[in-house]
Parts: C-alpha cells; sequence; structure tokens
C-alpha cells in the first residue's frame, strides 16, 4: 500500500471525504483533563463507495490558534501515517501539561487523494501538582455531625475574560459563586483510593463572577472519606482521614492580560449552616432556617463564625478528574396517598422505577414544622416499607422548614435505593418526583425487539447499572454496602460495556486498583475497590475470609482492561494496566502448588448466589470451588499472554500461553467430571478452554439436554450466569439458551419481570410460593440479611442479547469487524438495535418473513461487518438471510 502524494499543510483536501468527528479518550468540551498522553479517533462520512483510510496525518499545536488556513502556521505537523486504523492512535506532542491548551487536526488519504483537515479538537490541562498555591482549609466536625461551610469575599476590578475555578476536597463539597451554584455534578470528589489519588474538578465559571466584589463559598460532606463505610458492625467511619478539608483555586483572567487568584487560605472563614448531619447510608437532615447557599453572596456575615484552619495535603496525590462527574439523569413523577401504616400524618410516594437518588418533594406548611422521608425497594404484606434488607443504613431525610407556605425539599449529599418512600409530617405534601444519580457515561447501545418482558429486562438492566455505577461500579445501591465489588464488576463490564461508554468510568476504577495493589505488595487484588474491608470483616462458614486475592473477583485486574480494550478498541487501558494484570498472575503462580494448580483450601466466593445453595450459604455452589480457582487462573493467563503479544513482552507471551494449556489439562484431569455436569462448570470448561477442545461439543450437548429436562432453569450463581448462553450458542444450542433466557418461571431472568421487577434482583427466587418475601439471613456472626432488588451481576445475560438476538458480535475490537448472525425465536421474530462504536453508529434492524430473515444494516466508514462468508463496507445494506438453525 503506498501512500498519495502528500501535499503541503495548508493545501486544500481533494478526496471526497470528511472527517466529521475528532475526539480522544476524554469527554469532548471538557476541560482540566488529565495530564497524560492523548490517544485519538475519528469517524468519516464519504458518498464514494470503494473508498478506504490509507492513512493518516495529525497537525497539533496550541489554541486559541488563527483560523483555517492560516492555522497550519504555527502547528507541528506530524509525519503521514500509513494505517488503516481510526481508534486508539497515540497523538504527537506528548503528554497534556499543567494548563496548557493544546488542539489537534487530523486529515486522511484515501485511494482518491487526501482529505480536508478535521476541524479542531480542542483539550486543556488541569493543574499539575505544583502549580497549586491553594491551601486546604477546614473547620474541625465531628462524623454524622454537623456539615462544614467556608466562603471568602473578594474584589474583580473588572468583568472577566475568562475565568477557572480548579477545586477538590477531603469529603464532598458544593461550590457556589454569588449565591449560584458551580457546575452540575453531585458527590465531589468521585470516590477513588483518597490518600493515592485525589480528584479535582475545573469549571468553567466566567459567567458567575462580576466587576466589583464578588463572594464564593462552599458546603462540605463527609462523603466517601469519612462516612461510615461497609455492613453492620463491620462499618466504620474515618476510613481516609478524619477532618474534611476544601482545596479551590479560582484563576481569573482579565481582558488586560492580568490573572488574579483567588486560592483558599487562613484568609477564609468557615462556620455551620443548613446541614446538620449527612451520611451515605443514613440520610441527610436538613435545618432550612440556618444558613445555605446564601453564604457565597457579598456581604454574609454570622456571629457564630470564624477563621479556618489549614490542613494537610500531599499535593502530588492531587491530580485533575478523569472519571466522569455523577449527574441527575432522569426524574420520576411519584403518586401520593396516605399512608395508615405509619402513625400520625403519614403520605406514601409510590413510583414505576426502582432507582438510585432523592426525593424532592413539594410541601406546604408552617416555620418550624418537621419533614421525614423513609425510603425502600419494596413494601411488606402488612403496608409498611420493606427495609429490613438496609440492615444498618437508615436510609432517612430530615427537615425543618423555614417559612409559612410551600417550600421544595430536597436533600444534600445522600442518595437512597428506592422505589417507596413515607413522608410523615403536619404539613401538606403537594408533590413528589425522584431524582435519579449516576455517573454521567454515554449511551453505547440501544435494542428493542418483539418480545415485550425481554424488552423490559434490557430497561431493567440499563437502570440497574445507571443505579450502581455512582463513582464506582457497586454491588447495590440502597443498604449499608455500596462498595466497588471486583467481582461483579469482572462479571458484568462486558454487558455495561455495551450499554454505556464505560472507558473513562472503568480506567478510574482501574487505576485505583493498581495503586492499592502495588502498595499491599504481593500482587493480590482486594475484594473492592477502593478497599475498605479488613479480615476481620468477613465472617462467613465460621472462618473469617481474607478480602484480598479472591478468584474470580480480583480477576477484574486481568478481564475489565480486556473487556474495555475490546470494547472501545484502544490499547490504552492494557498499556496503563499492564502492570497490574502481571502482579495478579505472579500472585496466582504463587499460590500455585508443584503441580501447577491452585489447592489452598481458604474460602473463596466461588459461583457465589447458585440458587441451589442454602440461603445462609451463598458461597455453597455446585460446581467445585476449585475448579472456578484454576479456570479463572488459567483466563488471567491467558489474557495477560494476549496483551503482552499486544503492547508489552513477546517472549513472555509465549510462556504465559504455555503455563495456562497445562495448568488447564492438569485442573481438567483433577475436577473435570464433577465440574462438567453443573451449568457453571461446563460453561467455564468450553469458554475458558479449560477442558480439550475435542470435548467441547459432547459437554455442551449433554449440558443443553440437561437444560432443556429442566425446562430452561437457571442452575448458576453469578460466575455461570454471565456466561453459559454463550456457551451454549457458540456450540449450536442457540435454541437452548434461549430457553433460559425467555423462561418466565422463577429462577430465571424473566422470572423477575413477570413479578413486578423494574431493576435486576440480586436474587433470581426473591418471592415464595404465597407472594412473599423470602428471607436469606446468611451464616455470619452478625446475621447478616443478603436481600438487594437493584443488583446488576444477573444483568450480565443482556451482552448476549446484543450478539444474538441483535446479531451484532464484535470480531475485532472496538467493532473494527463484526460478525452480523440475528438467531429469531419463538416471540421473537423482529429486532433493532444501534452501537455507538468510536467509528459511528453501527446499527441494525431485522424482522423474520417465513424462513428468512430481511435485514437493514447500516456500516460505519472503517467496520467491516461480516455475513456468512460476505464481508460488507461502509454503507446501508440491504439483506435477505437464511434462518441459521
Amino acid at each position: 500500500m503506498t501512500l498519495p502524494a502528500v501535499p503541503v499543510a495548508a493545501a486544500a483536501g481533494t478526496a471526497p471525504v470528511t472527517v466529521t468527528k475528532l475526539a480522544c479518550q476524554h469527554p469532548t468540551g471538557a476541560i482540566g483533563l488529565p495530564l497524560a498522553p492523548v490517544y485519538l479517533h475519528w469517524q468519516v462520512t464519504t458518498d464514494e463507495p470503494g473508498l478506504t483510510q490509507l492513512g493518516y496525518q495529525v497537525a497539533y499545536g496550541p489554541w486559541p490558534g488563527s483560523p483555517v488556513p492560516g492555522f497550519i502556521d504555527a502547528w507541528q505537523v506530524a509525519e503521514p501515517v500509513e494505517s488503516s486504523d481510526a481508534i486508539g492512535i497515540l497523538a504527537p506532542g506528548g503528554p497534556l501539561q499543567g494548563r496548557e491548551r493544546r488542539a489537534y487536526r487530523v486529515r486522511l488519504a484515501t485511494e482518491a487523494g487526501w482529505s480536508d483537515w478535521s476541524a479542531p479538537l480542542e483539550l486543556e490541562g488541569g493543574l499539575a501538582p505544583d502549580q497549586w498555591t491553594a491551601k486546604l482549609i477546614t473547620v474541625p466536625s465531628q462524623v454524622d455531625g454537623p456539615a462544614p461551610m467556608v466562603r471568602c469575599e473578594f474584589d474583580l476590578p473588572a468583568a472577566p475574560v475568562r475565568a477557572l475555578l480548579h477545586v477538590t476536597a477531603h469529603g464532598w463539597y458544593e461550590a457556589y459563586l454569588n449565591g449560584q451554584r458551580v457546575g452540575d455534578s453531585y458527590f465531589a470528589p468521585e470516590w477513588s483510593s483518597y490518600n493515592l489519588r485525589l480528584q479535582a474538578a475545573t469549571y468553567d465559571v466566567t459567567n458567575l463572577l462580576q466587576a466589583g466584589r464578588n463572594a464564593i463559598g462552599a458546603l462540605l460532606a463527609d462523603g466517601w472519606y469519612r462516612t461510615r463505610l461497609a455492613w453492620l458492625q463491620v462499618g466504620r467511619t474515618c476510613q481516609f482521614g478524619d477532618q474534611l478539608g476544601l482545596l479551590a483555586q479560582l484563576e481569573v483572567s482579565l481582558a488586560d492580560g492580568r490573572t488574579i487568584t483567588i486560592a483558599t487560605g487562613p484568609n477564609w472563614e468557615g462556620g455551620f449552616g443548613q446541614v446538620r448531619q449527612a451520611s451515605l447510608y443514613d440520610g441527610c437532615t436538613l435545618d432550612l432556617n440556618l444558613p445555605g447557599p446564601e453564604i457565597a453572596l457579598p456581604g454574609f456575615s454570622h456571629p457564630e463564625w470564624g477563621p479556618v484552619t489549614l490542613g494537610e495535603l500531599d499535593y502530588q496525590t492531587v491530580e485533575p478528574r478523569t472519571e466522569p462527574p455523577i449527574r441527575a439523569y432522569a426524574t420520576v413523577p411519584g403518586s401520593l396517598e396516605p399512608t395508615p401504616a405509619i402513625a400520625g400524618h403519614g403520605t406514601r410516594v409510590s413510583l414505576n422505577q426502582n432507582l438510585a437518588g432523592w426525593l424532592r418533594l413539594r410541601v406546604k406548611g408552617y416555620k418550624g414544622q418537621t419533614v421525614t422521608v423513609r425510603h425502600a425497594e419494596a413494601i411488606e404484606p402488612d403496608g409498611s416499607l420493606f427495609t429490613r434488607v438496609l440492615r444498618t443504613a437508615r436510609a432517612t431525610d430530615t427537615y425543618t422548614l423555614a417559612a409559612d407556605g410551600e417550600t421544595v425539599l430536597e436533600p444534600r449529599f445522600t442518595y437512597h435505593g428506592f422505589q417507596y418512600a413515607d413522608v410523615l409530617t403536619e404539613a401538606e405534601v403537594l408533590s413528589a418526583e425522584a431524582v435519579a444519580v449516576s455517573s454521567d457515561m454515554p449511551v453505547f447501545g440501544r435494542i428493542e425487539t418483539s418480545h415485550e418482558l425481554l424488552n423490559r429486562f434490557a430497561q431493567n438492566v440499563d437502570w440497574t447499572l445507571r443505579c450502581n455505577f455512582i463513582s464506582v461500579p457497586s454491588d447495590c445501591c440502597q443498604r449499608d454496602e455500596r462498595l466497588g465489588w471486583t467481582g461483579d464488576a469482572e462479571l458484568f463490564s462486558p454487558t455495561a460495556a455495551v450499554l454505556h461508554d464505560t472507558e473513562a468510568f472503568y480506567r478510574s476504577w482501574l487505576r485505583d486498583m493498581y495503586l492499592e495493589q502495588d502498595r499491599h505488595g504481593d500482587g493480590a487484588v482486594s475484594s473492592v475497590v477502593p478497599n475498605v474491608l479488613r479480615m476481620e470483616d468477613m465472617p462467613m462458614g465460621g472462618t473469617h475470609m481474607d478480602p484480598w486475592g479472591r478468584t474470580a473477583w480480583a480477576d477484574a485486574a486481568t478481564v475489565v482492561p480486556f473487556t474495555v480494550y475490546d470494547a472501545y478498541g484502544s490499547p490504552e487501558v492494557l498499556v496503563d494496566q499492564l502492570e497490574s494484570m502481571r502482579q495478579w498472575v505472579g500472585h496466582l503462580k504463587g499460590d500455585a502448588g508443584p503441580d501447577g494448580l491452585i489447592r489452598n483450601d481458604e474460602l473463596q466466593w466461588g459461583d457465589w448466589l447458585d440458587p441451589d445453595a442454602p440461603f445462609d450459604k451463598p458461597w455453597a455452589s455446585k460446581v467445585p470451588v476449585l475448579f472456578v480457582v484454576n479456570a479463572y487462573f488459567v483466563r488471567s493467563l491467558t489474557l495477560l499472554a494476549w496483551a503482552e503479544r499486544l503492547v508489552g513482552d513477546p517472549a513472555a507471551a509465549d510462556q504465559l500461553e504455555a503455563l495456562a494449556a497445562s495448568t488447564a489439562a492438569a485442573a481438567w484431569r483433577e475436577w473435570g467430571d464433577p465440574a462438567k455436569v453443573t451449568q457453571t462448570g461446563a460453561a467455564l470448561a468450553v469458554e475458558f478452554g479449560i477442558a480439550p477442545v475435542e470435548e467441547h461439543q459432547a459437554i455442551m450437548d449433554a449440558l443443553a439436554a440437561q437444560v432443556e429436562a429442566d425446562g430452561g432453569r437457571i442452575g448458576t450463581g453469578l460466575v455461570g450466569g454471565a456466561i453459559v448462553l454463550q456457551a451454549l450458542s457458540h456450540h449450536g444450542h442457540a435454541d437452548t439458551a434461549y430457553r433460559m433466557l425467555l423462561r418466565t418461571e422463577p429462577p430465571s431472568w424473566l422470572g423477575q419481570v413477570v413479578q413486578g421487577a423494574t431493576t435486576v434482583w440480586e436474587r433470581l427466587d426473591v418471592y415464595d410460593e404465597t407472594g412473599a418475601i423470602r428471607r436469606f439471613d446468611m451464616d455470619t456472626a452478625d446475621g447478616d440479611v443478603m436481600l438487594s432488588l437493584n443488583h446488576p451481576a444477573y444483568g450480565a445475560a443482556m451482552k448476549w442479547v446484543y450478539e444474538n438476538v441483535a446479531g451484532l458480535a464484535p470480531a475485532a475490537p472496538g467493532y473494527r469487524r463484526v460478525t452480523i448472525q440475528p438467531l429469531p425465536a419463538p416471540g421473537v421474530t423482529w429486532a433493532k438495535a444501534t452501537l455507538a462504536t468510536r467509528l459511528g453508529d453501527l446499527a441494525i434492524a431485522w424482522q423474520l418473513e417465513g424462513s428468512r430473515l430481511v435485514v437493514d444494516l447500516t456500516v460505519p466508514f472503517g467496520i467491516t461487518a461480516i455475513v456468512g462468508e460476505t464481508e460488507l463496507a461502509y454503507g446501508r445494506h440491504h439483506l435477505m438471510l437464511p434462518v441459521v438453525e
């Protein structure tokens, strides 16, 4: 392949090709970006059939810059690169620097010549550690006590031409300028291993400032920094520190070229106000008679306020925010009715959707009246709220009204998982709506089918993802837990990555995983990230489980990076996580005995929540636990080998693959017979390559026969549930996979939907034969009750739905190549889906007509669609396909 002659940089393009969307790994338009290398991707449109990308050229320089065509004069133009790739392109210019404003453009070489330069992609770095002049300030406070507030006034000689606020905190913050809230995100700084990494956000606040007197203020709360974390008596506070603090630096640029900096320091004052208590689990107490956002108005004064004190901070841990902010994404109206189940003046608020967030109430009352709101996911048979599964989480918000008349009430610095709420007050409740919040991740996949229950399941999975992706990939969003369980993340990540653009979200979380793993020192990965657990916190089965190094959970260190790479196509995540992957595999090797197998008898999670396990022993699955352990050992060896071959040491890859093969053979000899008669064991055997290839079909034939005999009943826990459908369909048993997927009798995925679920449940069999909610008391020292009605892990089945019902299965990372093979079934006679790939929207709509599928397919430029033996390039294609038996 030879590139066409390269025109001079300022020359107009001749090819009928337009680069329509030049982007990078960060959200378009975001400022205060991480100080790291830039990876580019782009989308292309053309009306000329048959053209392909032969190469590309990148130009970069400062912005704002001069307009086209003169922009190129001040920019550097890299050498042309011969390549058809348009994802994960390492951009020239090196890592972004602190405060640097840099822009990129790209042009493409095709068979018809070179294109025009793209529109610019404009980037701006956040602050480097040595660019902070602000000091961490604090007002001494107690956990679960009144929340500190800080403020400062300042003068500006003129209105700014640009003003940026860089801010972070120990604890959560809300910042205000001249009485107006800064930004629209919640629960910042997002949850990280705060002692190792503290994320700072940057906001453009130009329009919030004025010439003359101005005021800046902030509210602080315990947040993940020092709130109670974990369950029951285990829960402890101050995991990262015992005092809150604000770090803020306002940089104001004036028209005359001057920059004025207002930074937190000893000249600020502080005190307390409306927030009397704010807890992640317990809720919020607000007294609206006390100071609130008005502290950020010029002239505010309070006799009990005084100078702040300075806190301690390692500036090397402060870095620009890498993960998506948490934002409100939906409001859900609530219906109101009297509640006889609670004493006094009670109103029941009912939603048509389980969610994570809070209630926004409009009440009419009198100054001094109180309003108390208690939340739950379900209703008991006697009409009361189903709260026992919240364990010690009070999930209660309380308000004291400040004036007669109407007031809108919303809590601060807390969220709840709920579908119902009881409001106890003598005030009149006029209306209620729920505000749903989540990390702000763009939608990646959309799907609709002819099967209404399957559509509802798809919606349930999406709601569950949003509810549980609040800064970390959590297990639940309502009880005293809400932790970043690595097992849930590992199992659900392939589905999450097809529903939403989770690349930045997972990469941020994986960074904390590696930082903690490296500090721990032996390569092990914690069961939760950020880690807040100790061995004494895990009493199970008469012993205590070490939270570090649990198989299938800690294997998130290898699985999640590859999931991200496979979904979005950029090798950046593998480059960043390669050392973490190596350390985890090294830990596994250290656990192996002389025969190459891991045989330690420490309690493992295993195929957690096997529906046939005793309610009080969810780890007691049918598949041998050491088979699961060693299957994941093989899986991690294999994934590391692939990573080494792609971005690391190819020689090491050969050694890892040989070790994976010998370990798989030994594990199969040891546990193959008892494993292959279980759904999870059979699926692991073929999907992870544990069984000899020549035995795969027989294993799956036997599994399919067993499933058919059981009427499609799910017999897996969380581990098997993530892969059993794929294992069946990969070996000619898509009809059996469909039987499992579409079964409506519990335990099943759609059984939850039939029973009224609007999110995915932690258990497949929540209700007993009488319609009452089962008790799920665990065999632990503290009588742990474990049931969440908003739990993502069993939603992992949706990845199979996109690949087999919609028929869009990736055949190369980032969907550069995609296999098109929709599979109809009784009740599933049409489907349509769209995937927002890095190269553009990949879309399909198909309908069963007799013995043929009528398919309309849209393929973006740069993607090759594989239909049987045919390869289709970009464009719209109308196809008539035979039904695959």
